[in-house]
């Protein structure tokens, strides 16, 4: 009778590996952007790689254009089990996520690929405390992005007195309100609709993207500097990670990587980059270059947005000495600076 519990025991254990191992698992994968933007099939490279890793046991359905919820909400959609994984931008809540936040400090970042891989090998260290509502899974930037405006040519900080400035994050809402400006909040695909009604004067947002949601049909003005860049994120739902089989967790993990990070972000931000040349040749824009004179002045105008960084780190309880190092330490490996 022993034997016959124990074998009986051993073939429910391989019976209960086997179907384990052969587990369906679905994503639902949630993005706020069309599909038309770079980021979209990137994203399904990604996700057809996971796929085919697994044997096809992880499959994926992609949700653009904010089918399951605000841009807004995408953090916490991914918190709440909403969708799987989400496309997040940390800035769109500002001071909730104060570590990642150094990376949208201006003149941070020279280049998407380089920068988000110096943004994500960084972050990795911090985003189990800061973002321990989810499972990360990498980090990335867009191209630097600028300042476009509808009637009034900025040249130097003085000039966004009084202005109603569409920022892209909370550190570039400080800026502007620094300055003397009033920032107007909304997603990127509210953006257009904000400045074709007067409701905003001016918008930071990277170049290529300018067309793709049709803001380029309602701004004159382009300052042509690498001003900012944006910090995103792609998180995961804890208990949807931490419930996945051994071998299916590994495979998420193989896929949750700075290597992946650059492969999924790298063809937007040579998308945005394009559209540098893209707005220069197109018809009703003037893209201005700045003196050195003038350059000087935004870098000097940004430079107290360190000190506010610096301040909110140590409220939420880390190092920004070490946090800074680290990442300028990240940035001079890969060449990412300006």
């Amino acid at each position: 009778m022993k034997r016959i519990s124990l074998a009986l025991l051993c073939g429910i254990g391989l019976m209960a590996a086997s179907s384990a191992a052969s587990a369906q698992t679905t994503l639902r994968i949630s993005l706020w952007i069309p599909p038309a933007h770079p980021l979209t099939p990137g994203t399904k490279v990604w996700a057809d790689d996971i796929e085919k890793a697994s044997g096809g046991a992880i499959k994926a359905q992609i949700f653009p254009s904010e089918q399951l919820g605000k841009a807004f909400d995408h953090y916490d959609m991914a918190r709440d089990g909403i969708a799987d994984i989400t496309y997040v931008n940390p800035g769109y809540q500002p001071g909730r996520f104060p570590i990642m936040s150094i990376g949208e400090i201006p003149f941070t970042f020279s280049d998407a690929r380089k920068g988000t891989a110096a943004l994500d090998t960084w972050y990795r260290k911090y985003a189990a405390a800061e973002m321990k509502d989810v499972h990360f899974c990498f980090a990335f930037i867009h191209d630097p992005g600028s300042i476009f405006t509808r009637d009034k040519k900025v040249m130097v900080p003085d000039d966004i007195k009084g202005m109603k400035v569409r920022p892209a994050h909370g550190t570039m809402a400080q800026l502007v309100s620094s300055l003397g400006g009033t920032n107007v909040q909304a997603s990127a695909p509210e953006s257009r609709d904000m400045l074709e009604r007067g409701v905003a004067d001016a918008i930071t947002f990277p170049w290529g993207s300018m067309f793709l949601f049709g803001i380029d049909k309602v701004v004159k003005y382009a300052m042509d500097v690498p001003l900012y860049t944006t910090t995103f994120v792609y998180v995961m739902n804890k208990a949807k990670y931490e419930g996945l089989p051994a071998d299916q967790k590994k495979v998420i993990d193989d896929h949750c990587t700075t290597e992946w990070a650059q492969k999924v972000a790298g063809p937007w931000g040579d998308f945005e980059h394009a559209g540098i040349d893209k707005m220069k040749a197109a018809a009703g824009h003037e893209v201005y270059p700045l003196s050195a004179e003038q350059l000087g002045a935004w870098r000097a105008a940004a430079k107290p947005l360190k000190d506010k960084w610096s301040d909110a780190v140590k409220k939420a309880g880390a190092d920004p000495d070490t946090a800074s190092k680290e990442l300028d330490a990240a940035i001079a490996k890969y060449g990412a600076g300006l």
